[in-house]
């Protein structure tokens, strides 16, 4: 679902041929065919292919109940069956590129690259952020909405900016590169400036310099995917904690009052707002992290601060170094904080107030393992 070019397309179809799943699913003969009697058999018995089937008598191989994990083994008879399966008719791809879903893809991997310690999964999202700077901005610098065959086209909706945003905020809180935190910024704003309503609060879903509609909506409601006025609230509340910009985190609470009625009228269609509601609530925590981006105790403490769930906690890195310099323009309330006797140093704050700074990792064990203060 990769394009070449970075970004990801939209969607494949489930059948092929007229069959759904005919593209994916196997039965013994055909591996044993690949594979050889005696492979193939022993990988139909790891990936519960069998003649009776487990999807409309045929298999999808999958391993849910063997433990089995990869081997070279395994590894190369996946190969072997990949190669024999690119033969097959390919069900069709939507091969459009979408602002908007690309920026969940972006947050996701982010995040999976933070959680997983995989470098290949953020070296994707950023190849795709790249793409979308690239391809999917015009002249006036206005974000677009969609990208096929190398033409980009309709002005970006709500959904374009407050997903993109939010990709590069976890982006910036997996790499802790200032230019993902000042890409996001300037969306945010721009956001604010195309779609916010002065009048009730809440972001409109077409922009103001969009085609002129009889009635401009707005979308709250969150379904398969969060809705872009409550994925704009989380930004608005994250980039308020990182930058200390209060009047940010006023137009969340303005958003919150906008649609106070609708949630509380049926708050199962507002799961995502709700969590968002309940990040607002909650004391605000920011770890900084201080010091030479070059040493083994830098990185310890960093794997420490993210070996524990605090999904709310905001974690900022400031480098003796021009990155440094830089983030500082853009996080005032970090210019102060300096490493203690040339040591990697942790500042953490709750509720705007810092404790001491901590230098060594099993001090910081200690303050981490704390509940969160309460309001």
């Amino acid at each position: 679902m990769t394009s070449q070019e970075g970004g990801f397309y939209c969607a494949e179809d489930a059948d092929s041929e007229g069959a759904e799943g005919k593209f994916y699913v196997w039965t013994p003969e055909e591996v044993a065919e690949v594979l050889g009697d005696e492979d193939g058999q022993w990988f139909c018995d790891i990936f519960d292919i069998s003649s009776k089937g487990n999807f409309e008598g045929k298999s999808v191989p999958n391993l849910i109940d063997t433990g089995i994990v990869e081997n070279d083994r395994v590894k190369c008879f996946r190969e072997k069956l990949f190669s024999a399966r690119e033969k097959r008719i390919h069900p069709h791809k939507d091969d459009k590129i979408l602002t908007s879903w690309n920026g969940l893809m972006i947050a996701a991997l982010a995040k999976g690259a933070r959680v997983f310690k995989d470098d290949n999964l953020y070296g994707v999202s950023e190849k795709a952020v790249d793409f979308i700077f690239s391809k999917l901005v015009n002249k006036d610098g206005r974000l677009l909405a969609r990208y096929r065959d190398g033409h980009a086209a309709i002005l970006g909706f709500l959904d374009d900016y407050a997903f993109l945003v939010w990709g590069l905020l976890e982006l910036y809180g997996t790499t802790f590169n200032p230019r993902y935190l000042k890409q996001a910024l300037e969306l945010n704003q721009d956001m604010l400036d195309i779609f916010w309503d002065d009048e009730r609060g809440g972001l409109f879903f077409n922009g103001k310099d969009s085609e002129e509609l009889i009635i401009r909506s707005k979308e709250i409601y969150d379904g398969a995917i969060p809705s872009g006025n409550s994925v704009a609230a989380l930004n608005l509340l994250k980039l308020s904690r990182l930058t200390g910009e209060n009047q940010l985190s006023k137009k969340a609470e303005q958003l919150f009052s906008a649609f106070a009625e609708s949630v509380s009228s049926h708050p199962s269609a507002h799961a995502f707002l709700l969590t968002v509601l309940v990040f607002a609530f909650e004391v605000p925590k920011e770890i900084v992290i201080v010091g030479n981006m070059i040493g083994n105790d830098k990185q310890a403490i960093i794997d420490k601060v993210r070996s524990y769930y605090m999904p709310n906690a905001i974690t900022i890195l400031n480098p003796e170094d021009e990155q440094g310099k830089e983030l500082q323009q853009l996080i005032p309330f970090i210019k102060e904080m300096r490493p203690v006797k040339s040591k990697t140093t942790v500042y953490i704050c709750e509720n705007y107030a810092c404790q001491a700074p901590i230098t060594d990792l099993s001090d910081l064990e200690k303050i981490l393992e704390r509940p969160l203060q309460k309001i």
